[in-house]
């Protein structure tokens, strides 16, 4: 029992010498004009490199990525199908597909969903 604390001691102390290291090391040493501006073929860039971001395309991603991950989760539910009790499948199939249209009507309602606004 003393040598996992040991051990986890040690792996701690390992760990936190690594991220010590990684951040001291990833600091840039030097930053001037040139390095600091986008490179455009060597010329000076027309205007700012900076496209301003829409946070409705980033909503809609992460709805998206949510929404995959779900499918991902409710495929095995279909392989297990002739292997469970018929009650509990159904019971655990519908509350899982129960959350996902609570969430979906959720979004729908605070307007994620409305790409025209």
């Amino acid at each position: 029992m003393m040598t996992l604390y040991f051990m986890s001691l040690i792996i701690l102390v390992i760990a936190m010498v690594v991220m010590y290291l990684a951040t001291l090391l990833s600091k840039k040493s030097i930053s001037d004009r040139e390095k600091m501006s986008p490179f455009e073929c060597g010329f000076d860039p027309m205007n700012s490199s900076r496209i301003p971001f829409s946070i409705r395309f980033f909503l809609i991603t992460i709805i998206f990525l949510i929404f995959d991950v779900e499918i991902a989760l409710i495929l095995p539910m279909i392989m297990i199908f002739k292997f469970s009790n018929i009650m509990w499948w159904t019971l655990t199939s519908l509350i899982f597909i129960l959350i996902l249209l609570i969430g979906l009507i959720h979004e729908w309602n605070q307007g994620a969903l409305n790409w025209s606004n």
